[in-house]
């Protein structure tokens, strides 16, 4: 089978990781996936944060948690009381997405970069998990977002949108989840 295929036909979210660390050698290559992805008018309006501090990510994880807990959603506060859950599910190492506030399709553009990033991962046997939920610490601009955007060194006119979590996945086959059928029509 063609290896770009057979990396797109095994990539699975990953929500139950090892405590290893991922070489950085290996998490720049990944990163280099991303900027290679296509974007409107070229802009590459995306910004990558890579951050592998347990104690950061854990305080993140926390401070998004007691934002949500006054979402209008019932199971999103249900998701953000749970004391189990971490939003980045413990993952080592996770990789916050921001986008070029006035840039022509940023999101449309920083999706793009995502998924590439979350395929060359798989490429190199790492777990990966697209991860919105972070987007709540940073949907208003508060002063604990603004905290965060100067500590994570954000730059200016950007906004971090999502993540993704990376690390050594515990699972070794992590089921194929059913496939909507009908959702291709051939006009030929």
């Amino acid at each position: 089978m063609n290896e770009t295929l057979n990396t797109i036909l095994k990539r699975r979210s990953c929500r139950i990781f090892k405590e290893d660390k991922i070489d950085k050698s290996i998490l720049k290559e990944i990163i280099k996936a991303g900027t290679y992805a296509p974007s409107a008018m070229n802009q590459q309006p995306w910004h990558f944060t890579v951050i592998s501090n347990k104690e950061l990510l854990d305080k993140i994880s926390f401070d998004t948690k007691e934002i949500a807990k006054n979402h209008p959603l019932e199971y999103i506060r249900g998701y953000a009381t749970n004391e189990k859950f971490h939003i980045f599910y413990n993952a080592p190492s996770i990789i916050l997405i921001s986008h070029m506030e006035n840039a022509y399709e940023p999101k449309v553009d920083c999706a793009a970069a995502t998924e590439n990033i979350l395929l060359a991962a798989t490429s190199f046997g790492i777990g990966s998990c697209w991860v919105e939920f972070v987007s709540y610490l940073f949907k208003k601009e508060t002063e604990i977002s603004k905290k965060y955007v100067e500590k994570l060194e954000i730059p200016s006119g950007y906004k971090p949108i999502h993540a993704i979590a990376l690390g050594y996945s515990k699972l070794d086959n992590i089921p194929v989840p059913k496939h909507k059928e009908n959702t291709v029509n051939f006009i030929d």
